[in-house]
């Protein structure tokens, strides 16, 4: 193996994962000879090129790990989780639970986390697909009657007139006691192990300097944040990188093993899955 390897690491042009890999992007990590890649792309064209195989490590959503767990492990840091909050459930006009069966939903991919929580939360709905960033815009527009917002939806939807049917990140913590895992990094199994805990030990270097300079970090993270005044983004970024973001623990893992268990007893995922853990 040489020493200069090259890595492809995808992950989505957000707030949240710029602030986390803003030290590897800006060359403030000793990479020990390893070049990465940065590719950026939508979280739902990563699941599909990451069941195509085309990267070596990658965000993926938590419910479309269940049908990459034969090929990629997911590495212990750079977790989404939503702790008592996560992706919402919106309509033009208030509606209730009740109101949510059979109704056609806007959501922003069918292999995305919150597409599997909604799932769980209401069996009995329409998906309509639609770009994570124009959700809110087809629920305004009368296009469906509800639709599901991920990002920086979450913090901006009351400014546009939109009424909060469900929080799925407060929904699940009610009902299992745990945070919703949403998204991870995962890395390709066929790479060999010294190789994998490397670029595990970089990405946490990565995260935790980001933290530690929130700052310089935060300036970096403004280029991806759409608009968000700088103080929605510092929001949202604290959402989403954190302590969990550094580390699952044990009720993270708890968390996702149980949330793709349910996902597989509800018929939404249809294959058994076992998570695996890079030990760095």
């Amino acid at each position: 193996m040489t020493s200069n390897r090259t890595i492809h690491l995808a992950h989505s042009p957000d707030s949240d994962d710029a602030f986390m890999f803003y030290a590897l992007a800006d060359g403030q990590i000793d990479t020990q000879g390893i070049e990465y890649v940065h590719e950026l792309q939508d979280i739902e064209t990563l699941n599909g090129r990451a069941m195509r195989g085309e990267l070596d490590v990658t965000a993926v959503s938590i419910h479309a790990y269940a049908y990459l767990s034969d090929r990629f492990a997911l590495l212990p840091h750079g977790a989404s989780m939503g702790d008592g909050y996560g992706p919402m459930l919106v309509s033009r006009s208030p509606m209730t639970r009740d109101d949510v069966a059979g109704k056609r939903i806007a959501v922003p991919g069918m292999m995305t986390s919150a597409y599997l929580a909604l799932k769980l939360y209401e069996p009995d709905f329409v998906p309509v697909v639609v770009p994570f960033d124009q959700v809110g815009q087809v629920v305004l527009d009368g296009q469906v009657d509800a639709g599901l917002l991920i990002h920086e939806g979450q913090l901006t939807y009351k400014d546009e007139g939109l009424h909060l049917v469900a929080d799925m990140g407060a929904w699940w913590l009610e009902k299992t006691g745990l945070p919703l895992p949403l998204g991870g990094n995962v890395i390709r199994k066929d790479m060999p192990p010294d190789m994998q805990k490397k670029v595990s030990r970089h990405l946490r270097q990565s995260i935790a300097y980001g933290l530690d300079h929130r700052k310089s970090a935060l300036d970096h993270a403004m280029r991806y944040a759409r608009g968000l005044e700088r103080s929605k983004a510092d929001e949202f970024v604290g959402m989403y990188v954190n302590d969990w973001t550094l580390d699952y623990g044990e009720r993270g893992r708890a968390a996702i093993r149980l949330f793709l268990d349910e996902g597989v007893r509800s018929g939404v995922i249809t294959r058994p899955v076992t998570v695996e853990f890079v030990d760095d």
